[in-house]
């Protein structure tokens, strides 16, 4: 299907937005009035440059407060839609939008507002264009899709149809009873269908819908249902976005264009209408890559976590540690030159995490499935002999390499490095529990349905969690039996280095033992107040010294209602940390619950190391 976005779901100028919806494979677009009020080109120039950019002007909008108002004021009306419809023929457009009023001047009058739609129509018509009367959740009158086709139904105009909006329809539904009115109405007097998502918020309805919009497979609401039941109707424009986004408007125009394209084809993949490459969901973390223009403060981290240093890559500085099934790369190349920087503008104090590899049960098909979703594999410099392995980029810019370790018939990336003489490393680590993952302010949605479109993993419910200096949102994406986890956050502190640290997990089946071998070994853990394991005594029964332990460890303790959680965490070195985590009887989450405490914790340290 067609496929089109309002400009308003975009930042920058109309022209910005305009080249970025074309570079991202839209066919077109609704232009929405203030974006063209403020563009120095006329509406011939802006109809050209969309017809270079082998875009149609799918929509003009919005009209607002036409009906049902005293006859005096529906002929000032009248003679402002002849204006806007002589703008609409420069432009290129055909069909403009019309909302439910919400004018303190409308009536309720069904039969009122029938007449005067028609009238309206009857314009449109001789300039050759359509009117589409959508509903307004908040329209003083008219508020659901129902009773605004019941009124187009009654005007009976060729020129008048409805337009059906997502967010408009959900925010008021609930549940799928809602939505079998839709299949009373053609499919030709359907002109236009706008689709967001929305995560499920208890507040005014208006002022979700102006702020907290997002594309579809983003939020709560069930976009895919409502599109199938619209497209059985024989519907068979364009599936446009119509998003109302503090963060978008505030972000870049290009990567926000593509998120919005990947949501639609996401949609028609579920839909049926567009056949994808199938996922090839990561069935375990290979390898992480840690970037350092110093090796020797996370060689010392990682020795003191009983890593060794088994290997190094033929042709490029990078080395192997390994423990059980955890392995790190520890890269000193030209990447860590290029190391985020702090609040003060300079490089940081040492390591940031770079690249995670995916083990994948088919690589080249991910590749496949990543590119058919705008997420093109990264070019890469090989030298002959090297495996021939593949990464996209996330959308926070962690590369993504899909890959096989030791598996017959593929490329393995371990061929690519030379054992090195080494001490045996310690055994208490199993494999990597999870990587989290903080992502920038403006790209933690973009991330989620990135994840879960592009890699095939499940999202989890959101958190929130209260952090010293505002609130952090936290999103896990899982694979299906939870080998790969990915928490994703961003938190309200976007200047501080410490909230954009990242962490890796490492599994261990005694934290106990663990912690004190990292200690032993001269690894510093991360101190937790003494109120906290006050508070831990009155919420929980503990064995006879157990507390205590925990206490002189630093340990952390959840549960949930499948089992218990203990974990423990690192110094941060430069801009990564690790925690060793124990999960037992099958508990799913990620201690949470104690993550306020952590980050208090973290705080704490940053400013003693600081001052």
């Amino acid at each position: 299907m067609r496929t089109s976005i309002a400009t308003v779901s975009l930042s920058g100028s109309l022209t910005e937005k305009l080249t970025a919806a074309a570079r991202a494979g839209f066919d077109g677009v609704e232009i929405f009035e203030n974006d063209l009020l403020a563009c120095p080109l006329t509406p011939e120039g802006i109809r050209a440059r969309c017809a270079d950019l082998g875009l149609t002007v799918d929509l003009y909008q919005p009209m607002r407060d036409i009906e049902a108002v005293p006859e005096e004021e529906f002929a000032r009306n009248l003679r402002r839609a002849r204006s806007k419809f002589e703008l609409m023929g420069r432009l290129g457009a055909d069909t403009v939008l019309v909302c439910s009023s919400v004018s303190p001047l409308a009536e309720d009058d069904d039969a009122l507002a029938a007449e005067q739609l028609g009238r309206l129509a009857g314009l449109a018509q001789d300039f050759g264009m359509r009117v589409a009367y959508e509903a307004l959740a908040w329209g003083r009158h008219v508020s659901t899709y129902d009773h605004a086709w019941r009124i187009v139904e009654a005007a009976g105009h060729p020129a008048l149809g409805t337009c059906l909006d997502s967010f408009h329809i959900l925010s008021r539904s609930s549940g799928p009873q809602d939505l079998k009115g839709i299949a009373d109405i053609p499919g030709e007097k359907i002109f236009f269908l706008q689709l967001a998502d929305a995560p499920l918020l208890g507040m005014d309805v208006l002022q979700w819908s102006r702020h907290h919009r997002c594309f579809p497979g983003q939020g709560g609401f069930d976009v895919t249902d409502l599109v199938r039941r619209v497209l059985h109707t024989g519907y068979d424009g364009p599936l446009s976005l119509e998003v109302f986004n503090d963060v978008f408007r505030q972000a870049e125009a290009g990567p926000t264009a593509v998120d919005a394209r990947r949501s639609l084809l996401l949609l028609q993949e579920e839909l049926g209408i567009t056949a994808l490459p199938a996922p090839a969901a990561p069935t375990a973390v290979a390898f992480t890559e840690l970037v350092t223009p110093d090796a020797e403060p996370v060689s010392a981290l990682l020795g003191s976590l009983g890593f060794a240093r088994t290997a190094r890559h033929r042709g490029k500085p990078v080395d192997l540690w390994e423990q059980g099934e955890a392995r790190i790369l520890v890269n000193t190349g030209p990447a860590a030159h290029s190391l985020p920087r702090s609040r003060g503008g300079t490089p940081t104090d040492g390591t940031a995490l770079a690249a995670i590899g995916l083990e994948s049960p088919d690589p080249a098909a991910a590749a496949r499935r990543a590119e058919a979703l705008l997420a093109p594999v990264l070019p890469r410099r090989r030298a002959d002999g090297d495996a021939p392995l593949d990464a996209v980029a996330a959308p926070d810019g962690t590369e993504l390499f899909l890959c096989a370790t030791n598996r017959p018939g593929l490329p393995d990336w371990r061929a690519d490095f030379e054992d090195v003489p080494h001490a045996p490393a310690a055994t208490d680590t199993l494999r990597i529990d999870h990587v989290a993952l903080t992502q920038p302010w403006h790209r933690f949605d973009e991330a989620v349905l990135f994840h879960r479109g592009v890699l095939g993993l499940d999202p989890q419910e959101s958190v929130d969690v209260a952090d010293p200096y505002g609130l952090l949102r936290s999103r896990a994406v899982t694979g299906a039996d939870g080998a790969v986890r990915f928490p994703l956050t961003v938190g309200a502190a976007p200047g501080d280095d410490t909230a954009q640290a990242r962490h890796i997990a490492l599994a261990t089946d005694d934290v106990v033992a663990a912690a004190r071998c990292f200690t032993a070994a001269g690894g510093r853990l991360l101190p937790i107040p003494a109120n906290y394991y006050d508070d831990l005594a009155a919420r929980f029964r503990f064995a006879d010294g157990e507390l205590e332990t925990y206490r002189d460890l630093g340990i952390l303790y959840d549960r949930d209602a499948h089992g218990v959680f203990r974990h423990v965490y690192t110094r941060t070195v430069g801009r990564v940390f690790f925690e060793l985590v124990q999960r037992d009887g099958g508990y799913r989450g990620y201690g949470a619950a104690n993550a306020p405490v952590r980050l208090a914790a973290q705080h704490a340290v940053s400013r003693l190391i600081a001052g």
